[in-house]
């Protein structure tokens, strides 16, 4: 064979196998694993020894799927290395299931991918902190269920005792404690002698064995043990490992279980099916409507919150009084109302006014957002929930110290909410237009893409759903809400929101509830828009596709004699604030009912409207006569709006006519305001304005506030708002993703760093006599330092070099010297893969390549 077709030396570490892989192979890893990327490792070496770390392996093994996660699981209780048939039949068993045998080798190449596998088929070795992790112990059992193998079970029994099970299972004794114990291992995984073996036992040692089987595989045993129990002792089919335990050998578990080292293995995901079909004209306006209704929810929360909403408690969030206030003027439960208050806090719609008595109240993007489309609205909604971690669903719960979690309080991020809404979401987008899935098909698939590790899974009840199942729960009910799904669903809009492909099939006829779509076994990755532009464009791409969906707003509504007024559908934005302002929402649905009133007339006065301005927009706005109760109304609040005049002394009420005044102080239900006259027109009072205001309109009048001018005070809804508020930032889960420019950066760097630490050079002073170096850098004089880069810039070689910069930092390169003059040397680095020029005075030193460097 020649040179050329030698094959390459099997890796010997980790490094080394990463040092063989391409740029494409490192970038797949650093994007897996962000953690290692930050910050960007000097060589491969330090690569590996941070791939390696517990807290960087616990993250990745969190990532990988059941299937991924149980291969590893397998090769922890493999030999070290173990060959691919062996890790095979652990997997697949003794009749070599065909569906596992056929993903195994995926698994093996992400594990591989993700650094947590390395060498060759041959020789596959489970990174060292995975192994110690996955490997079963007394105190961390193995979520395989094996125990520990004969030689590591019988490491502290007497030789006396190991000599005496030889000679009950029929082999030949030896005074080599080692050879005995192997002697034992070949019979327990040599299957017809053990079918013998076990063949020989009475049934009720049969029945402890299969209890021991699957796991855990230690049991307690008395001082004087059955005769049961003391028949599988004394043919090391138990063994002791501690006064009263016994454990199931793995080899005798191995054979117990055809081999497997999984009861179930899952190489295949389970599919997500649909409950119901519809047509997607029908999805697509059941989720336009539910838009509407989200939009109408947020205006409607914002518009009780006008002249200041709720006080800011004092370790942050809403009151459980004020939630449930919160709920009962939504019309909603309280865990929805939580939910309407964290989206608009999300989107930036509300927050603390920062005040001494600190409220919530809108902010200014509250009016910058009522001014932009109605499909536009929307999208800046769902926007806003689709990477947001704050939590709305743990609101009531309980936090680390038994603290309730109040509504935008704090301790409500939940860094793995956007993934899983994002995945759910992609789900649903795998599925057939107008599909929609039960959600336990849903959470099962979410389980096996991200299982829960060893006996976190083990000790979840039926029915108790870890965090991840009750955010996927969350996500269904939240995108029903805001209108991204109908119908259990996923909408065009919803579609374009998570950058979702277009469906390319036809979408099946409905045949009811409970038809079942074809099984999904693979629903292909969703890629999450990444950057701002990408965000903002599929943001915009689903108001587009939402808005031909929306009905156009209505310039009119029908006024009733009794005092009502229907809006049969979503009215223009002028209209529907005005008719806010003048009338209460009696009923909601798919026509709105308002309710005229005093208070209602007298709340559109004081907001600086007239009695005319009133009659004339109602005439312009109402597609029937305006009922003459009605009119009668307004004239007659206006009539008396304004007689009084409420102003700061503490305050005062000042009426033109003193009968009125007269008509006040009479009155026992004024007691309270402290009133006393002034001036036959002129009251003061002890309460403050706003209380007289209030007391005033109790008894039945309607008095206006009045400035330090005397000029009436005009009372408008959108007066109460924060300072400019920015939205919270999501909490991220780990460190973020690396982009492409960072990955071809840090890859680069990477090689170079690893070629400046591997590459060879001649022995110098102070090198042992193999030529390692005696230091970390090289050390020269000046002179010769001088000499040795002159030289090659004549020769065009390279060298290494030791260099510190500015900030102390010091490292080690490998440069091509090009010119060398005024105390600088301009060379190719390739360390950095540039030209770059360095003082001569910070060059520690200077070597030479060996031969077979160059």
């Amino acid at each position: 064979m020649s040179p050329e077709e030698k094959p390459a030396a099997a890796p010997r570490s980790l490094a080394e196998a990463l040092r063989v892989r391409d740029d494409v192979s490192l970038a797949a890893l650093l994007r897996s694993r962000p953690d290692l990327v930050t910050p960007v490792p000097t060589d491969l070496t330090q690569l590996a020894t941070r791939a390696g770390t517990r807290a960087s392996v616990v993250r990745a093994l969190e990532r990988l799927d059941r299937f991924a996660l149980q291969t590893a699981e397998a090769l922890a209780v493999a030999a070290d290395p173990a060959p691919y048939g062996e890790l095979l039949r652990l997997m697949a068993g003794d009749e070599a299931d065909p569906a596992v045998a056929a993903a195994l080798p995926r698994a093996v190449a992400l594990l591989r991918e993700q650094a947590l596998l390395w060498g060759a088929d041959d020789r596959l070795r489970l990174v060292r902190t995975a192994r110690e992790l996955l490997a079963p112990s007394p105190q961390h059992p193995s979520p395989t269920g094996l125990g520990p193998t004969v030689r590591e079970a019988t490491a502290g029994m007497s030789p006396g005792r190991i000599q005496e099970i030889l000679t009950t299972v029929g082999l030949s004794s030896t005074h080599d404690s080692v050879s005995a114990v192997s002697a034992l291992g070949e019979l327990f995984t040599d299957r017809k002698r053990m079918a013998a073996l076990l063949a020989a036992l009475p049934g009720d040692s049969q029945e402890v064995l299969d209890r021991l089987v699957w796991g855990p595989p230690y049991g307690q045993v008395t001082h004087d043990p059955a005769a049961h129990l003391r028949a599988l002792l004394d043919r090391g089919l138990l063994l002791p490992t501690a006064p009263g335990t016994v454990v199931l050998p793995r080899e005798v578990a191995l054979y117990l279980r055809a081999g497997r080292a999984h009861r179930a293995p899952e190489p295949v995901p389970p599919p997500v099916e649909a409950a119901a079909t519809h047509r997607p004209q029908v999805v697509d306006a059941t989720a336009a409507g539910q838009a509407l209704a989200a939009l109408a929810t947020v205006d409607e929360l914002l518009k009780e919150w006008d002249e200041g909403g709720p006080t800011v408690l004092r370790a942050g969030g809403l009151s459980v009084r004020d939630l449930k206030r919160t709920a009962v003027a939504l019309d909603v439960s309280e865990p929805v109302a939580a939910f309407w208050l964290e989206l608009a806090y999300a989107a930036g719609l509300i927050a603390s006014d920062g005040e001494a008595d600190e409220r919530y109240a809108a902010t200014p993007a509250y009016d910058e957002w009522r001014e932009l489309p109605t499909g536009e609205r929307w999208a800046r909604l769902a926007a806003a929930w689709l990477p947001a971690t704050r939590t709305p669903g743990v609101v009531g719960g309980r936090d680390a110290k038994d603290r309730t979690l109040s509504a935008l309080g704090p301790n409500l991020d939940r860094s793995a909410a956007p993934e899983v809404r994002h995945r759910v979401l992609a789900l649903l987008a795998g599925l057939p237009e107008g599909a929609s899935p039960g959600a336990e098909s849903v959470l099962a698939r979410l389980r096996w893409e991200r299982p829960l590790r060893g006996p976190q899974r083990d000790r979840r009840a039926p029915g108790d759903d870890d965090l991840r199942s009750r955010l996927a729960r969350w996500t269904l009910s939240e995108a029903e809400l805001l209108g991204i799904t109908g119908r259990g669903a996923l909408a065009a809009p919803g579609r374009a929101l998570i950058g979702a492909p277009e469906p390319s099939h036809p979408a099946p006829e409905p045949e009811g509830p409970g038809d079942k779509l074809p099984v999904h076994h693979h629903t292909p990755p969703v890629p999450v828009p990444a950057g701002p532009a990408e965000r903002a464009a599929a943001t915009a791409h689903a108001a587009r596709l939402l808005a031909p969906l929306l009905p156009e707003p209505l310039d009119h509504v029908l006024l009733q004699a009794d005092l009502t007024a229907v809006a049969p559908g979503p009215l223009e934005r002028e209209l529907a604030d005005l008719l806010g302002v003048l009338a209460d929402v009696e009923s909601k649905g798919g026509a709105t009912v308002y309710r005229f009133t005093p208070g209602s007339v007298r709340r559109a006065l004081d907001a600086g409207q007239t009695a005319a301005d009133l009659h004339a927009f109602l005439t312009r706005r109402s597609r029937t006569p305006v009922p003459q109760p009605l009119t009668y109304l307004i004239d007659d609040v206006a009539r008396r709006h304004g007689r009084l005049r409420v102003g700061a002394a503490s305050a005062y009420v000042r009426c033109d006519d003193d009968a009125t005044l007269d008509e006040i102080l009479a009155d026992k239900r004024a007691a309270g305001l402290g009133l006393r006259r002034l001036a036959p027109t002129v009251l003061a009072a002890q309460a403050d304005p706003a209380v007289l205001l209030e007391g005033l309109r109790a008894i039945g009048f309607a008095p206006a506030a009045e400035s330090a001018a005397g000029d009436v005070v005009i009372a408008r809804a959108d007066s109460r708002r924060t300072p400019p508020r920015t939205a919270p930032e999501p909490v991220p889960d780990g460190p973020p993703a690396p982009d492409d420019t960072l990955l071809t950066a840090a890859i680069r760097a990477v090689r170079a760093g690893d070629l400046a630490a591997t590459t060879p050079r001649k022995p110098g002073p102070g090198d042992g006599e193999d030529g390692a170096p005696g230091g970390e850098l090289p050390r020269t004089g000046a002179a010769e330092t001088l000499a040795t880069m002159q030289a090659a810039v004549l020769t065009g070689e390279a060298l290494w070099i030791g260099y510190v910069n500015a900030e102390g930092a010091a490292s080690q390169r490998v440069i091509a010297p090009i010119r060398v003059e005024g105390g600088f040397v301009t060379a190719y680095d390739h360390t950095a893969d540039e030209v770059r020029t360095y003082p001569l005075h910070r060059v520690t030193g200077v070597a030479e390549l060996a031969d077979d460097a160059r």
